[in-house]
């Protein structure tokens, strides 16, 4: 991989772009809403994608004013979750590859995410891909989630770098969005959830990871 010298960086979103686990929400919100006899439709999802697990739950008691406490639903919601995780966690296509290339080619690496530091600790060390990247922002370190640009412009300070000299991978409108507004070079990288989103304050839209454009940027 040939290194572009303006790009000194990648920083990745975490779930429906380095992990599968936006099919494994989507399964597990459908199983607690169809429990109260409530729907999750697209509407609902979109809503929710890319925002702080609290925000995201909130969300879904607004929507369908359900009694339950926020607490309470975290908890059942993240038993499911966790019973799916157990079974079907699996990386999306084409990371593995792409942090061979980023690795062989000496790229720093990062991963900012709207999820708790528990919830990304787990996922990222089962699949053992923590390891891979020099640090990993959550939820516990910004005062605003996405879409807000806090949490990129906190990486590029954390890499020593301007953010125009970051390029962000983010699944869905509110990541690239807060990407965008941050300065960053973002790159969108959509899954059958966000397909039908705009970007449009993006330098791509890639099909996966294994993109070969994307390899043409860096």
């Amino acid at each position: 991989m040939n290194v572009n010298t303006k790009l000194r960086a990648v920083v990745f979103d975490l779930d429906g772009l380095l992990v599968n686990t936006e099919d494994l929400y989507e399964q597990a919100g459908e199983t607690v809403l169809r429990r109260r006899g409530k729907t999750y439709d697209a509407d609902l999802r979109e809503q929710m994608m890319g925002r702080p697990v609290v925000d995201a739950i909130q969300l879904m008691i607004d929507c369908h004013s359900l009694p339950d406490p926020l607490e309470d639903l975290m908890g059942e919601c993240k038993v499911v979750l966790d019973e799916l995780m157990a079974t079907s966690l699996a990386p999306m296509p084409g990371v593995e590859k792409f942090l061979d290339d980023l690795a062989a080619a000496n790229m720093p690496i990062a991963v900012a995410t709207s999820a708790t530091p528990e919830y990304a600790d787990h996922v990222l060390t089962t699949l053992g891909l923590k390891r891979r990247f020099r640090f990993i922002l959550t939820a516990a370190d910004i005062q605003r989630g996405k879409p807000d640009p806090e949490v990129y412009l906190l990486a590029a300070k954390r890499l020593g770098i301007e953010p125009s000299q970051m390029m962000v991978l983010e699944d869905s409108a509110n990541g690239c969005r807060a990407a965008a507004a941050a300065g960053a070079y973002t790159v969108a990288v959509p899954n059958r959830h966000t397909r039908n989103h705009t970007f449009p304050d993006v330098e791509l839209i890639a099909d996966t990871l294994a993109d070969p454009r994307i390899r043409a940027m860096l």
